[in-house]
């Protein structure tokens, strides 16, 4: 990545060309931030297309007008000149740009205090576009970066919690316990976090640490305790032999249960270097006839009628 503290990564396709830019915009370019598009013109939809397929994370602007950038968006979620599909596209994208943010950054606070608009964007707009969540589905990466991975497990946890009958304040918090349900990761080494190829026994007992790690940095905030639930409990499993506690069934966080099957399902979906992703629907048979006993039964019934359908 080329990280630059002056500057503020984001996805093109967050871009619309319904309303001009209020901000400038910079392309990466051999190794310089090249001016590319002025405060206050737009970009064709024609452009668009182009940079989509050459250049999607190429695209930059100055880290002071990040205000200016939320704002932007915000605008076209609400606009009517946008379609929905659009605007799920817009939100993801623009998302993606934020997490990522959050997952750099040193500041755990801060990126917990800024999850916070994240997830209100995500469940306000599944409010408000009866089709939004299908949409948003529908644009999953199936790509492994963590960032990436932990977005799509939150979309996925919000859908799954809302069909279950979730409020609107219970979303909140089990959207951010998805979020950063990985974030013990972070004191997990670099190499075996981007090892491209499976882990040795030595490997995978360390990366099995992860939940202890991220419980032990979020005990230095002021989280949730079912936050904490999301990011300590997400492997454990309804058979009990799951880790690090080996919780049974009930024992383990209503909210975890939600993250841990939708967990499973995007790593079911994701392409790694050493193997090739299922199909959703694939995915879906294998957890409800292969892995049902190691998740709450009803959510899995209730995942697998809903994403099936979508």
């Amino acid at each position: 990545m080329y990280m630059n503290e002056d500057y503020f990564r984001i996805r093109i396709n967050s871009i619309h060309p319904a309303q001009p830019v209020p901000f400038d915009i910079y392309i990466y370019i051999n190794g310089k931030y090249i001016h590319y598009l002025r405060d206050g013109d737009s970009i064709t939809k024609e452009k668009l297309k182009k940079f989509e397929s050459k250049a999607p994370e190429s695209f930059f602007i100055l880290y002071e007008h990040k205000g200016k950038y939320k704002d932007y968006v915000h605008d076209l979620i609400e606009s009517d000149k946008v379609s929905p599909q659009e605007k799920a596209l817009i939100l993801r994208e623009s998302s993606i740009a934020l997490v990522e943010e959050l997952f750099e950054s040193p500041n755990v606070e801060k990126a917990l205090n800024d999850s916070k608009v994240i997830i209100s964007d995500f469940i306000n707009f599944m409010g408000e576009e009866p089709e939004g969540m299908a949409d948003l589905i529908g644009l999953s990466s199936h790509d492994f970066y963590t960032y990436n991975h932990s977005l799509d497990v939150s979309i996925y946890a919000l859908g799954l919690g809302q069909v279950v009958g979730y409020s609107k304040e219970d979303l909140k918090v089990l959207g951010e316990g998805s979020l950063f349900h990985d974030i013990g990761k972070r004191n997990v080494s670099a190499d075996i976090i981007c090892k491209a190829g499976p882990l040795d026994e030595n490997e995978w007992a360390e990366m099995q640490k992860h939940p202890e790690f991220g419980l032990a940095i979020l005990n230095q905030y002021d989280v949730s305790d079912a936050i904490k639930a999301c990011c300590f409990e997400h492997h454990e499993s309804f058979t009990g032999n799951g880790y690090p506690q080996k919780l049974h069934a009930d024992e383990i966080h209503p909210m975890a249960r939600i993250v841990a099957i939708t967990d499973t399902y995007d790593a079911l979906t994701t392409k790694r270097t050493y193997n090739q992703p299922m199909s959703p629907e694939k995915a879906l048979k294998f957890i409800k006839n292969k892995l049902i006993s190691r998740f709450d039964p009803d959510l899995v019934n209730a995942m697998y009628s809903v994403l099936f359908q979508l």
